[in-house]
Order: C-alpha cells, then structure tokens, then sequence
C-alpha cells in the first residue's frame, strides 16, 4: 500500500510534521487526523480544530509498540499479553500514561488510549515518521467523520496542512477503546 501512495508523499507528510503541521491520513474506518504529540502547539491545534473538550484525551497511534513507550508505561506481562493479541489491529487500548505525557494528550485521566494500526497507511506513516501520532477522526466534534479525502477538505478545508490520501480500512465504525487493566470495553 506505501508502494501506492509513493515514499515521496510519505516524505511530505513527515516534512508538515516536523515543522508542527497537523495531517489527516486514512486509518482501519476513517481518516485520522495527526500531528507530532510532543508538539503542544499542534495538538491544540487538533483539539481547537475539532472543538475537543479538554475532558477528553487523544489517542496515539503507532507501527509498533516500541513507538508507544516513550508515552505509557507497560501493564504485567498477563495483561500487555492480552493487548498485544490484538495489535495490530482495530483495537485501542488505555494504558497508563507516563508522568511526562502531556495533559493535551491523556485529558485529566491517568490513561492514554494507544493503538498499534493494521492499516498499511497509517503504519506506515508511522514508519516514516519514526514514531507514534496523535490519530483522532477528521472531523468537527459531534460531527461525522471523514471517509475520504474529499470530505475532509470539504468539512475542514485549509485547517489541514496535508491531506495523505488513500482508502480507509473495511471498518465500519472506529476503533474499540478498552481499558488495559480490566479488559473492560470503554466504547465498542
């Protein structure tokens, strides 16, 4: 799928994150937007975009757990077995958040909701970056997400500083978000 979008794109998209851009990119349902979560700037700028209450945190997302780590601390072997079972894949999990994560990120919670992605692009944008990104849906709170390229210019226009284009997964609904030390399903 990289091969399909081309490395040059890929290229840009790290280049508009480096320099504090915010990107939508296509996930397992719908198109993320994302940025580089050690920007403060740029995730205000994600949560001032969608209108996201302070009250909710964001979610990361990753190629690999290693890209994960410099955010969350891991659970017991038992529990991050579990979690691993499900990665990659569709399934977003609430670990504990490292004393340095932003509050931009985990919201007042003590969580962070982490994801390792199964979709090509997004891994692979990963990759490239050589890291985890901020992945929250392409759209204004309360709003539908975007499903394509096309809608997210369409609802958020100029506020995206790069559209990676490219089909989303065959989900029909966003990630399942489960809490890390009880399994315990948080949105299905």
């Amino acid at each position: 799928m990289a091969a399909v979008i081309g490395w040059y794109k890929l290229r840009l998209a790290v280049r508009c994150l480096q320099v504090g851009g915010v990107i939508a990119y296509p996930t397992e349902a719908v198109y993320g937007l994302g940025c580089d979560p050690l920007s403060q700037g740029a995730v205000q700028r994600i949560r001032d975009l969608k209108g996201r209450p302070a009250r909710k945190g964001l979610i990361l997302v990753a190629a690999d757990f290693g890209q994960l780590l410099p955010f969350v601390e891991p659970l017991d072997a038992a529990r991050m077995a579990h979690v691993f079972g499900s990665w990659p894949g569709p399934v977003t999990w609430l670990l504990p958040a490292r004393r340095t994560t932003s509050p931009l990120l985990t919201g007042p919670h003590s969580t962070l909701a982490v994801r390792v992605t199964a979709h090509p692009v997004a891994a692979a944008l990963c990759r490239a970056w050589g890291g985890a990104l901020v992945s929250t849906s392409a759209n204004r709170s309360g709003r539908p997400p975007a499903r394509t390229g096309l809608q997210v210019r369409l609802r958020l226009g100029p506020q995206v500083d790069f559209l990676l284009n490219g089909p989303c997964g065959g989900r029909s609904r966003p990630s399942t978000i489960r809490d890390g030390r009880s399994g315990a399903e948080v949105r299905p």
